[in-house]
C-alpha cells in the first residue's frame, strides 16, 4: 500500500498536519483503489534554522485558516452563508469573486445578492439552512464545495415549514466563490 513522506518545517499547528494527511490519503485515494487504513502518511518535521532554499534560510509559510479569508473552502461557504441568513449583505459580498453568479431552480440566474433578497421576499419570510455535508474537491485554481442539507422558514403567511431538502454547489476562485448553484425542494413542499 502507499506510503506518502513529507518534510515541513516546524511550527505548523496539530490540526492543520492533521488536515494535510487526510487530504494527502484522500488525493492518493482518488488515483489508487487503496483502503483509507492501507495509505500511510508519515511527516518529518526539521527546525526552522535547519533549512535552506537558494542559499536562504526559510519560515513555514501560512498555514491555511479560517482567520486568513479565501484559504479554507469549507470555511468560505459557510461564512457566507451564515452572512447570507442573518440578511448581512456587505459581509456576504466580502465572500464574492469579481463575475459572481448564482442559479436557482427555474433556471433563475442572478448577479447580484440584493436581486436574490428581492426574488426571495415574493416566496418566503425567512429561511435558514441545516448543513449535513460539506464536500470538497479541488482541480488546481478551480475548488467546488458541494454541501447539501435541510432548509428551514416561513412562508409568506407565517405557516412554518422544516425538512425540505437543498444541494449547493460552489465553484470557488482564487478563494472567493465565483458561482453557486442551488437544488431544492421548496416548490414540493408548498403544495
Amino acid at each position: 500500500m502507499p506510503v506518502i513522506q513529507v518534510s515541513l518545517i516546524r511550527g505548523y499547528s496539530t490540526e492543520l498536519k492533521q488536515r494535510l494527511c487526510a487530504h494527502l490519503t484522500d488525493a492518493v485515494r482518488r488515483s489508487i483503489a487503496a483502503d483509507p487504513e492501507g495509505v500511510t502518511v508519515l511527516l518529518h518535521e526539521v527546525e526552522p534554522d535547519a533549512y535552506m532554499r537558494g542559499g536562504r534560510p526559510r519560515m513555514p509559510g501560512k498555514a491555511a485558516t479560517a482567520e486568513i479569508p479565501g484559504t479554507v473552502p469549507e470555511e468560505v461557504v459557510r461564512g457566507f452563508l451564515d452572512a447570507m441568513e442573518v440578511r448581512d449583505l456587505s459581509r456576504a459580498e466580502s465572500w464574492l469573486d469579481a463575475g459572481f453568479s448564482m442559479v436557482f431552480p427555474g433556471g433563475v440566474e442572478m448577479t447580484r445578492l440584493d436581486e436574490l433578497v428581492a426574488w426571495a421576499a415574493e416566496r418566503y419570510r425567512c429561511v435558514s439552512k441545516r448543513i449535513d455535508v460539506l464536500e470538497t474537491c479541488d482541480e488546481g485554481e478551480r475548488i467546488t464545495v458541494v454541501c447539501h442539507g435541510e432548509l428551514r422558514g416561513e412562508w409568506l403567511d407565517g405557516t412554518p415549514f422544516a425538512g425540505v431538502r437543498f444541494i449547493d454547489r460552489f465553484e470557488l476562485r482564487h478563494g472567493r466563490i465565483a458561482r453557486q448553484q442551488v437544488w431544492n425542494d421548496l416548490a414540493l413542499a408548498r403544495c
